[in-house]
């Protein structure tokens, strides 16, 4: 009887001190996470918008289960499987990162040119929308479909605000989010200032491109350095495992033991050098 009023007891000041609290909302259904919107920028900045976060992972996943499952059948080694499973899972990943890079730094030598266009054809007498259209024909290649697209969007529904947000999720690129939104506001508040505007924005990227140039090209030996001395223990370990009885040992817990650990410094090595080295990038912060 006493165990059964201590309990109540219990269950009722629980009950008191969870109504002081305020429960969260439930996130709405069509909502995703962070990491989920994070993931699709980064698609989108890689020119891989057509390519659905789930099947960005699904990809990533059959990456890492046929590798593991195709090095447990070499070696018969679980955690030389797991290692390599990892890697490969991870490699996705990696490459979507690498293509968004270079993206941008191809991107960011050509808006120069695409601002000297636009500048062009405003003095010409063509309205803002018109000389952002015409860079669908005659600006820098790489960027002419999504100017095609813009130029298509505002002949359909005459609205620029929402042709040039059509725009901006296009591009993906922080400099095109930065110019959008300064003809935006150019558009929206008139003025006489817009040439004066895209020649100083033209200068400034001129030297943001060649600042950065001469930093990356510095830059490029510490990255280089960081990655061969990550890969270069698993690639002496994926030649070992050519031959399953050169990876019999690390069947045993010391051997995975070690896995564990030179993974693990591995990672934290390269993120150390990578943090060390990294040249601050641009981000989306207009978007």
């Amino acid at each position: 009887m006493g165990a059964l009023l201590g309990m109540t007891a219990g269950v009722g000041l629980f009950l008191i001190w969870w109504s002081c609290w305020q429960a969260e909302p439930r996130k709405r259904s069509g909502e995703v996470g962070l990491g989920f919107r994070r993931l699709r920028e980064l698609l989108k900045e890689a020119d891989l918008s057509s390519v659905s976060v789930t099947a960005f992972l699904a990809l990533c996943a059959v990456a890492g289960i046929g590798t593991g499952l195709a090095v447990l059948a070499v070696t018969g080694v679980l955690s030389v499987a797991t290692c390599f499973a990892m890697i490969a899972g991870w490699a996705p990943w990696a490459a979507v990162r690498g293509r968004a890079r270079r993206r941008r730094q191809r991107f960011r030598e050509l808006w120069p040119d695409v601002v000297d266009n636009l500048a062009s054809g405003v003095r010409a007498g063509l309205s803002l929308p018109e000389a952002l259209g015409a860079l669908g024909e005659r600006g820098p290649e790489p960027l002419r479909p999504p100017f095609r697209s813009f130029a298509r969007d505002y002949r359909l529904t005459g609205s620029f605000a929402d042709s040039l947000e059509g725009l901006k999720a296009r591009l993906a690129d922080p400099v095109g989010d930065r110019l959008c939104e300064a003809l935006r506001i150019t558009r929206e508040v008139g003025g006489s200032d817009l040439g004066r505007l895209l020649r100083n924005l033209s200068t400034f990227m001129r030297d943001d491109a060649r600042v950065r140039s001469e930093l990356e090209a510095r830059q490029s030996w510490t990255v280089s350095a960081a990655r061969l001395a990550v890969s270069a223990p698993w690639l002496v370990l994926a030649l070992l495992s050519t031959k399953p009885e050169s990876v019999q040992a690390y069947e045993s817990a010391t051997g995975t033991l070690v896995l564990v650990v030179g993974a693990a410094v591995s990672v934290v090595a390269y993120r150390l050098m990578t943090v060390i080295g990294r040249i601050p990038e641009e981000r989306r912060v207009l978007r």
